[in-house]
């Protein structure tokens, strides 16, 4: 941080464009990421090491839908000695578990329409209805426009006409 050198903490993240809490962090450890000690192991055993895979799993594939507080209420049915205290550790296992095994989501891609931006155009063959003027068949074509933003569909073929060459114009 060569702001560092003459300005303040404050003064001196603003300027690199960086939180507060990273120069503090950077100025009490001036070691790049790559040479800082690796993280920390458990500090306690694993209690749920020996139940997961072998109970806890086939659980969850026999009935995908369970609630993770069935399981653990479950767990501490058959199981007696584990600690009433392993309820969030087996809430995270099960949500990490579900991401990576669990059945497949949905996924969805929403779509955001800017208003004036995107505009859909239909034609209609009207000519199967057999519609006559003075005995003639009238062959002839609905035309259909809807704005994607407010699925407006209540435009005069006029008024569409009028701001379509008014934006051909200006183009």
């Amino acid at each position: 941080m060569k702001y560092r050198q003459t300005h303040s903490v404050e003064i001196a993240a603003a300027k690199a464009s960086i939180s507060r809490a990273t120069a503090y962090r950077i100025e009490k450890d001036a070691r790049l990421p790559s040479q800082s000690r690796p993280p920390r192991s458990r500090r306690r055993p694993d209690p749920l090491e020996h139940i997961f895979d072998a109970e806890v799993v086939p659980l969850l594939k026999a009935a995908p839908g369970i609630r993770a507080v069935a399981v653990y209420d479950e767990m501490l049915r058959r199981h007696p000695e584990l600690s009433e205290g392993i309820r969030r550790t087996l809430e995270r296992r099960i949500r990490s578990w579900r991401a990576v095994h669990g059945e497949a989501q949905e996924v969805i891609f929403r779509q955001t329409h800017e208003p004036g931006r995107l505009g859909l155009s239909d034609f209609t063959d009207m000519s199967s209805l057999g519609v006559t003027i003075a005995g003639q068949p009238l062959d002839h074509l609905l035309y259909h426009f809807r704005l994607a933003h407010s699925s407006d569909d209540g435009q005069s073929f006029r008024a569409i006409v009028g701001s379509g060459s008014t934006a051909s114009w200006a183009a």
